[in-house]
């Protein structure tokens, strides 16, 4: 069976971008299926993964974790700052008054997921036997990780003012070394 022949089509492919973004173009955004707009909603979750997922292999390529605290608090403060400058994130602030409010303020979704499971990984070398699920306490970091990191990240007003970036970065980094001080003495 060739790979024309096959029954499923990649909802992320170029042919549907193209087809979805025609459609919403010919209509002004009106009368547009329910299916358009819930391809369109997943693209736009594809896209933000895939740009999360960039700036924190960026992070790995320019500042990469050891696996002790003061390690992850470098890299994790990167990761931070990746984000805040990305061009995404001034994008997204600039175009919708309650993106940015609601990404603070949310609890679940595939972007939290996405964060918190790289965050675990991240974390992993703190409990060498068992990783973060072998310790109650670990298994929660991820979570309020991601909590003290949003404010600093989504924050892109602040790019391009040394003296704020450098205030943000220092208040993540230290509100994380807080959060990590039970296991800097195994370092």
């Amino acid at each position: 069976m060739s790979p024309a022949s096959w029954p499923y089509r990649n909802p992320l492919g170029t042919g549907n971008v193209i087809s979805t973004v025609r459609t919403l173009m010919r209509t002004d955004g009106l009368n547009v299926s329910v299916t358009a707009i819930a391809r369109a909603s997943r693209l736009h979750l594809r896209a933000l993964q895939t740009e999360l997922a960039r700036a924190l292999d960026e992070a790995d390529r320019t500042d990469p974790s050891d696996g002790t605290v003061d390690g992850i608090v470098r890299h994790l403060t990167q990761v931070v700052r990746i984000v805040r400058r990305h061009p995404t994130t001034a994008a997204v602030a600039r175009t919708s008054r309650t993106a940015l409010p609601r990404a603070h303020a949310a609890t679940d979704g595939p972007l939290v997921q996405t964060v918190t499971g790289r965050v675990s990984d991240l974390l992993h070398p703190l409990a060498p036997r068992g990783g973060v699920w072998s310790d109650a306490a670990l298994f929660s970091r991820p979570w309020k990780i991601l909590w003290i990191a949003r404010p600093a990240a989504l924050c892109p007003e602040a790019v391009g003012d040394q003296e704020w970036e450098d205030t943000l970065d220092g208040a993540f980094a230290e509100l994380l070394r807080d959060l990590l001080a039970p296991w800097a003495t195994a370092d």
